[in-house]
């Protein structure tokens, strides 16, 4: 909080001021940018709320990873599609693949053809 100051008497400053902190249990961060997610793993994660504004404090490792412009496709996904098209699921695949994992766009692309 406030260095060379006792945590207690930190504490009691941060109340008269009207500002209260809450620890947050969180297993991980992310924050999402256009280009890439930043990942941050074991945070110490603190909601600071100053006169009716509330901020976070994260502190931890953080770690980049770049978006995969690729949906994430379950089996589920693609037996759903597979059944309501009536196609192979190789084929249903496929057909998200290029519905950007839109299901109900994949079904009616299918059934045109």
């Amino acid at each position: 909080m406030f260095p060379g100051m006792n945590s207690r008497k930190a504490a009691q400053m941060m109340k008269k001021m009207g500002i209260q902190q809450v620890e947050i249990p969180a297993t991980e961060v992310i924050i999402k940018t256009p280009e890439k997610e930043i990942v941050i793993t074991e945070p110490q994660v603190s909601k600071v709320n100053m006169m009716g504004q509330e901020t976070f404090q994260v502190v931890g490792e953080a770690n980049e990873r770049e978006l995969s412009s690729e949906p994430e496709i379950s089996d589920e996904d693609i037996q759903t599609v597979a059944e309501q098209a009536k196609v192979s699921e190789q084929d249903a695949k496929q057909a998200i693949l290029e519905a950007k994992g839109d299901l109900a766009e994949a079904i009616i692309n299918l059934q045109k053809d």
